[in-house]
């Protein structure tokens, strides 16, 4: 069966994968959105235009996709004072200068109550510079800055809840899967993103 995938909520550039078959081997074609330089370029674009203009820029997969993790986050009562880690920070424009490269972490960085991505483990699956290697060392980062039974919210376009459960499945376990927007097409149903919450064991 072939399967595409677009990440609707008007994120730029989401990959596109057909029947599993792309030059990359891995399901995913490489792309400069998998790049740090990149993503470098659309940060410095991105202050310039809140400098100038004073906006913030996008929140990737929807303010909706946002307010889903903040929810989660008040059922099960997360502390306030839980550390988090946000992976990747999006568009926080100063928190970018603060936090290390997930992929070359030091030991300092350890002990999250929670951890957060919304799409960097996306980007990292379409690295041109082996995608595959990049994402298990992204597990192995994830495993090492999460406490023991800590959580792990994950919001992705590009991968669907069963390759996310292959791919996250040596030390985590899915806790829960997290409501998303469905759609039709073809006579097909779906979702555009698959939210989900491991648990480290």
């Amino acid at each position: 069966m072939s399967k595409v995938r677009n990440g609707g909520g008007g994120n730029p550039g989401v990959a596109m994968r057909i029947g599993g078959v792309c030059p990359g081997g891995d399901g995913f074609a490489p792309s400069a959105l998998g790049t740090r330089e990149h993503w470098d370029a659309v940060y410095e674009r991105e202050l310039h235009t809140f400098q100038e203009y004073g906006d913030t820029g996008e929140i990737w997969f929807g303010e909706e996709s946002m307010n889903r993790l903040i929810r989660w986050m008040q059922k099960y009562k997360i502390p306030l004072d839980a550390s988090v880690l946000d992976i990747g920070t999006g568009n926080g424009v100063f928190l970018v200068e603060l936090v290390e490269d997930f992929l070359n972490l030091s030991t300092k960085l350890s002990g999250f109550h929670v951890c957060i991505d919304k799409g960097t483990f996306d980007a990292i699956s379409l690295n041109p510079d082996n995608a595959i290697e990049k994402r298990k060392q992204y597990v192995k980062s994830l495993s090492g800055v999460l406490k023991v039974k800590g959580f792990f919210l994950i919001t992705s376009c590009n991968w669907t809840k069963e390759e996310l459960l292959n791919e996250f499945s040596e030390g985590f376990e899915l806790f829960e899967e997290l409501p998303t927007p469905k759609f039709s097409f073809g006579g097909r149903s779906g979702n555009s993103v698959a939210a989900l919450v491991f648990q480290k064991m």
